[in-house]
């Protein structure tokens, strides 16, 4: 289902939902896009967590640049001004508004709240987990992060990190830096490389998808996941 989440900048974030079976309380997780937007397959993976018992909300996190854009593959001109347009601030205040939202609800435990995200949406998904009490976190290949490894001593729940080791988007210095970060500041964290993946391996409907890193990925994060949201 589709519904709108109104920020505390006033602007209006649309977002899609996927319920478990059940009346609950369930656990919640919230998904970020990659800069493909909110499309058919990013439902598909909150309609996953949802079969896995997650109530999932997937934000639009380019509301306030280009409301609803989603696309299936990836036209440079188009997205890396969306991409370049979103910030800090305005990812903190999405990550919030979908957490309240999520908090509000009859059928969420709200102990047991998680982020996942995906390029940019991983770089969300570490950012909530720096702002927000959230039980756990999961970043896929998440871009950008170096600025951001100031906020490694905020995170609130474990962390997930997945690689692709041929992913030239993100050297391996720039991964380096970020387990350095979490090493740092005491953090606990679950670093994964899988070397012969690229970057949006677990989209499979780009042809980078790789899928037995996909369907291992999933496996790890499902045993994450029942670890770190234990009732």
């Amino acid at each position: 289902m589709q519904i709108v989440i109104r920020c505390e900048d006033g602007s209006e974030m649309g977002a899609y939902v996927a319920r478990p079976r059940g009346e609950g309380p369930h656990p919640a997780m919230m998904v970020f896009q990659e800069a493909l937007g909110v499309n058919s397959q990013l439902r598909g993976v909150a309609d996953r967590y949802a079969e896995a018992g997650y109530v999932a909300v997937a934000p639009d996190l380019f509301h306030r640049i280009s409301p609803g854009y989603e696309a299936d593959a990836i036209v440079m001109e188009i997205v890396m001004p969306l991409v370049k347009a979103l910030t800090t601030e305005g990812l903190v205040g999405d990550a919030a508004a979908t957490h309240a939202w999520l908090m509000q609800q009859p059928d969420v435990d709200e102990k047991r709240i998680a982020a996942v995200g995906f390029c940019m949406g991983g770089r969300a998904a570490f950012l909530a987990n720096s702002e927000l009490p959230l039980a756990a976190a999961i970043s896929y290949y998440g871009g950008s992060l170096g600025p951001l490894l100031d906020r490694a001593p905020n995170l609130h729940g474990p962390h997930l990190f997945f690689w692709g080791g041929i992913d030239k988007g993100i050297a391996p210095a720039q991964r380096r830096a970020v387990i350095d970060a979490m090493e740092t500041a005491k953090k606990k964290y679950v670093n994964v490389e899988f070397s012969d993946a690229n970057h949006a391996f677990f989209n499979e409907q780009v042809d980078r998808y790789n899928a037995a890193a996909a369907k291992q990925s999933w496996a790890l994060s499902m045993a994450f996941l029942d670890e770190a949201m234990k009732p």
